[in-house]
């Protein structure tokens, strides 16, 4: 039958649905134990220098650094050693003019010290005295007040996604709460009265809920919460009131199968209803995945996405992670696993479309081949049996063998 809509580059239509899409970001409070992967609504700012005390990098003795200076094996510096600098607890010593004192490395650097000399360019001198075979400058061996951090420093920014090495910095602060985007919760809503949830036996004509589970995957390694919702048959008075109770408790609804241009679809009509604006694409140059809707419901998205699972994961690569992390305020998308490699075979594409197509990965005599892994748009197991995707860009009749070709990893 004749298409009846007409498609958008898929850049276009993500910026015309982000831009109908309010910016603010909703926020919470967590512990910063629990906040690798969040993202940050706030800038943490440094309540107290970091050090907050000089401290020594070696085992050694803390020194004025100006009486080790001139000091050599042929003519070393005798220091009186005073004491020991002990560890966790503050430090009574102070070093004067020609003495040492023992320190340990984190240790703090007693008053009157500038250095640390390193004990291996020491040798003891009787019970109290110590000869310098190695001169020192001022600060070395130490780390200052504040050298780290300063205090009033802000220690991250707003939008930046919190990191292992993060939450160390935050904590060795006494940071233990951060303000963070609220997790977006994205309902998940599958179509059809040939499909039945995984655990059910299908009877003639039916197949098993995929889409359900390889979005909610998205959702989640995206930063989302997955909110599966079932699956409802092709009537619209069930699915629409399914789509409005799962909407009302979510962020973001993703209605999966149904996009299609057909007597059946029902999507777009339920978009519609759902709230102003509506639809705002139905159609995306894009294979697989053309018959793409997206919308605003009253300030919330809501994704049509084709039903065959190679396209639904594709599509929701393209519109649903980036709304998802844009929902959160990264400052930057989460970074894509990519590697080059050399392409097996050619790839043919059409001019106006991206086109995707999933690669499995080779090693040959010594280089990386990516092998094109074809199949139709509803065989789950192409995806399964690939490493990757690679894009074939919108303005390019396709890509040559041997071309060098970038592959994102699943």
């Amino acid at each position: 039958m004749a298409e009846m809509f007409t498609v958008l580059p898929p850049e276009q239509a993500r910026t015309l649905l982000f831009e109908r899409l309010p910016a603010a970001v909703a926020s919470e409070a967590i512990a910063t134990s629990a906040a690798l992967d969040r993202t940050l609504s706030e800038r943490p700012l440094a309540p107290h220098p970091l050090p907050a005390f000089p401290r020594s990098t070696m085992d050694g003795y803390a020194v004025r650094a100006e009486d080790t200076f001139g000091a050599g094996e042929m003519l070393p510096a005798y220091l009186e050693v005073i004491g020991e600098v002990p560890m966790g607890r503050g430090c009574e010593l102070t070093v004067g003019s020609g003495q040492a004192a023992v320190v340990y490395t984190g240790g703090m650097l007693p008053a009157g010290a500038d250095a640390v000399v390193m004990v291996e360019r020491t040798q003891k001198l009787g019970d109290s005295g110590i000869e310098v075979l190695r001169a020192v400058a001022a600060g070395e061996n130490v780390v200052a007040v504040g050298e780290d951090v300063k205090e009033g420093e802000a220690l991250l920014e707003a939008g930046h996604t919190l990191r292992p090495q993060d939450l160390g910095g935050l904590l060795a602060l006494g940071i233990t709460t951060v303000q963070v985007a609220r997790r977006p919760r994205v309902a998940i809503i599958s179509t059809g009265d040939e499909v039945v949830a995984p655990e059910l036996t299908p009877g003639p004509g039916q197949i098993r809920d995929i889409n359900t589970y390889t979005i909610a995957g998205l959702v989640e390694r995206a930063g989302g919460i997955a909110v599966p919702c079932g699956v409802v048959g092709d009537n619209f008075d069930l699915l629409l009131a399914a789509a409005r109770a799962a909407l009302e408790d979510a962020d973001v609804l993703v209605l999966s199968a149904g996009s299609s241009v057909s007597t059946r679809d029902m999507s777009a009509e339920v978009l519609n209803r759902l709230g102003k604006p509506g639809v705002l694409v139905h159609g995306v140059a894009v294979k697989p995945g053309k018959p793409t809707i997206l919308g605003v419901c009253d300030g919330k998205a809501v994704l049509g996405l084709p039903g065959n699972p190679v396209s639904a994961m594709v599509v929701a690569g393209l519109f649903l992670v980036p709304l998802i992390e844009r929902l959160q305020g990264r400052s930057h998308p989460t970074a894509l696993r990519r590697v080059t490699a050399r392409l097996t075979h050619n790839v043919a594409s059409v001019p106006g479309r991206e086109d995707y197509v999933q690669v499995r990965l080779v090693h040959r005599d010594g280089e990386l081949w990516a092998e094109p892994v074809f199949g139709k748009s509803n065989l789950i197991y192409t995806l399964v049996k690939s490493d990757g995707l690679l894009r074939v860009p919108l303005d390019t009749s396709g890509l040559y063998q041997g071309e060098p070709v970038v592959v994102e990893l699943f």
